[in-house]
C-alpha cells in the first residue's frame, strides 16, 4: 500500500459524518483474565500496523479531496495509553470510561485510533479501543484486531513485516471521484439478491447503466425516500454529547442455535427479537404504551465478497427494520422479525444505501449533512451483529475473556445496539444518549430474559410449535 492514497467516497462520507453529539467512532472493550505483557502488546501492535498501514496514516484534506497519508511523526505512545479507573475499578467505572471516550473526539491530526489499557477488579485488565468509522466497518476492524491475537498464551513469532505494496486501486479511485463505480467489493448476500446482481460485481463498468435502467433499484430508492419518520417516544429525540454504555451477561451460542433450529429462525433473528423485547419491557417499565410505538432500526448488511481478504474500509449497506415493539408475545415477535428480515435480505436496500453513501462522499459536505438528517429521521436505533472468532484467543499472554463493542449513530439517532459472538458465547453492548436512555443497564439486563422466554417455549411446548392450531392458541 502506498504512503498516500485517495480515501474512497464511502469512507469519505463516514469521515465527514462526525457531529459533536454523535461521533463516528467504533468503541471496543477487550476484557482479559490477568495482565497483558506490555512489551508483547506493543510488538503485536507494530505487527498490525505493518500489515494494515491505515493505522499509521492520517486523513488529510487537499484540493477538495481526502487522502490517507503517512504520518511522519507517528508515535505509538500517542495511541497506546495507560489509564487508572477510580473507586473500585469495577464494571460501573469501566462503563463510565467507555462512555466518556465515546463522547471525546479522536485527534484528527494523528491516525484515527487509540487504545487505553487499564486495571480492573473484574479479574484482569481491559483494553478500550477507539477507531474512526472512516477507517473501516465492524467486519474489517474485527479482522484487523485478530492480527494481534494468538491461539495460545505463548503465542508464535510474528512473520516479517511485508514490503509495502502499491494496491491503491488507482483506476477504482479515479472512478470513485468520477461517480462511475457502483461497488468496490462483491456482495456477500444470499438468494435472489446475489444471483440478480452478481453482474454488477463482475462488470463494475455496467453499474451506472444498471442504476439508470433498473426498475427494482429505482423502486427501492423511492421506498427509502418515502419512509415516514418514526413515532415520537423516549428512544428518539434531540441528542446530546453525553453517552451511556452497558453490556449484557453472556449467552451460550449453542443454545441460541438450537432454539433457532427448532423455531426455523436464524441466530440474527433471535437476537434482534430479544433486543426488541428488551426495549418493549423497558418502555413499559417507564409507563409508556409500547403497543403504540412504531420505530425502525438500521441494520448493517455485510457486502464483502466471500473471498474478500479483509482490507480495511466500509463495505456494507443498511436495511431499515421495523422493530416489533408493539407485539406482546415473544414467539410472535420473533416470527415477525424473521419475516421482515427475510424480505429485507432479498431487497435492494443494502445496494441502494451503499450507493447513496458513495454519492454523498462525492457531494459537498452541506449536501451530505442534509441528506444524513433526512435519512436518520427515519430510524431510532442502529443494530449491528458481527460474528467473532469461536475459539479462545490470547493477547500478549492474557486470555481474552469477553470482547465488546459499540457502534456510532449518525444524525440524532440515540441508541446503538451491538451484538458480538466469541468463543461460543454472545453478548450485547448498548450505547445510548444520556438524555434519551440514561439507564441502558435496565435494557441489557432484560436481553437474556427475553431469550430465556423463547427457550422455555421450545422446552415446554415443543409439539405446539409444529401444530398450526396449537401455535395459534399459543400466540393467543
Amino acid at each position: 500500500m502506498p504512503l498516500s492514497e485517495f480515501i474512497s467516497c464511502v469512507d469519505t462520507a463516514w469521515l465527514r459524518m462526525d457531529r459533536p453529539n454523535n461521533l463516528m467512532q467504533i468503541i471496543g472493550v477487550l476484557m482479559f483474565e490477568g495482565e497483558l505483557d506490555e512489551t508483547r502488546l506493543r510488538a503485536g501492535l507494530r505487527h498490525t500496523i505493518s500489515v494494515q498501514p491505515r493505522f499509521h496514516q492520517r486523513a488529510v484534506l487537499e484540493g477538495g479531496s481526502y487522502y490517507w497519508r503517512h504520518d511522519p511523526d507517528f508515535d505509538l505512545d500517542q495511541h497506546l495509553k495507560r489509564v487508572i479507573l477510580p473507586g473500585e475499578a469495577g464494571k460501573l467505572e469501566l462503563e463510565k470510561l467507555v462512555a466518556d471516550l465515546a463522547s471525546t473526539p479522536l485527534n484528527h491530526q494523528r491516525p484515527l485510533w487509540d487504545m487505553h489499557l487499564t486495571d480492573t477488579s473484574l479479574g484482569g485488565q481491559a483494553l478500550v479501543v477507539r477507531i474512526h468509522h472512516a477507517m473501516g466497518d465492524g467486519f474489517s476492524l474485527v479482522r484487523a484486531m485478530l492480527t494481534m491475537m494468538d491461539n495460545t498464551p505463548e503465542g508464535s513469532p510474528r512473520p516479517p513485516s511485508p514490503e509495502p505494496l502499491d494496491d491503491s486501486d488507482d483506476e477504482d479511485e479515479e472512478d470513485c471521484h468520477q461517480g462511475s463505480r457502483l461497488v468496490r467489493a462483491g456482495l456477500k448476500l444470499t438468494g435472489s439478491l446475489w444471483s440478480k446482481y452478481v453482474e454488477v460485481v463482475t462488470h463494475p463498468t455496467k453499474a451506472v447503466d444498471y442504476l439508470k435502467t433498473g426498475r427494482d433499484l429505482a423502486s427501492e430508492l423511492c421506498n427509502i425516500a418515502t419512509l415516514g419518520d418514526d413515532s415520537p417516544c423516549r428512544l428518539r429525540g434531540k441528542t446530546t454529547s453525553t453517552k451511556r454504555v452497558a453490556w449484557s451477561e453472556q449467552i451460550d451460542l449453542p443454545d441460541i442455535k438450537a432454539v433457532g433450529k427448532v423455531l426455523g429462525c436464524s441466530v440474527n433473528d433471535l437476537l434482534i427479537a430479544a433486543t426488541a423485547g428488551a426495549f418493549r419491557h423497558y418502555m413499559q417499565e417507564k409507563g409508556d404504551d409500547a403497543n403504540k410505538v412504531k420505530i425502525r432500526a438500521l441494520v448493517p448488511v455485510n457486502m464483502r465478497a466471500p473471498d474478500d481478504e479483509g482490507a480495511l474500509g466500509n463495505r456494507f449497506g443498511l436495511v431499515a427494520l421495523d422493530l416489533p415493539l408493539d407485539v406482546e408475545h415473544p414467539l410472535q415477535r420473533l416470527y415477525t422479525v424473521r419475516d421482515r428480515m427475510q424480505a429485507l435480505r432479498t431487497s435492494l436496500q443494502p445496494v441502494v444505501v451503499l450507493n447513496l453513501l458513495h454519492a454523498l462522499g462525492m457531494a459537498p459536505n452541506a449536501v451530505q449533512q442534509q441528506a444524513v438528517e433526512l435519512l436518520t429521521a427515519k430510524a431510532s436505533a442502529v443494530i449491528t451483529n458481527v460474528p467473532g472468532p469461536q475459539q479462545t484467543l490470547y493477547l500478549a499472554g492474557a486470555k481474552l475473556r469477553q470482547p465488546l463493542f459499540w457502534v456510532p449513530q449518525s444524525g440524532d439517532i440515540g441508541v446503538g445496539v451491538s451484538i458480538l459472538s466469541y468463543d461460543h458465547k454472545v453478548q450485547l453492548g448498548l450505547i445510548t444518549d444520556k438524555k434519551l436512555v440514561p439507564d441502558p443497564d435496565r435494557v441489557v439486563e432484560r436481553f437474556a430474559v427475553e431469550f430465556e422466554q423463547l427457550l422455555l417455549l421450545v422446552l415446554m411446548e415443543p409439539e405446539l410449535l409444529f401444530d398450526p392450531n396449537g401455535l395459534d392458541a399459543l400466540l393467543g
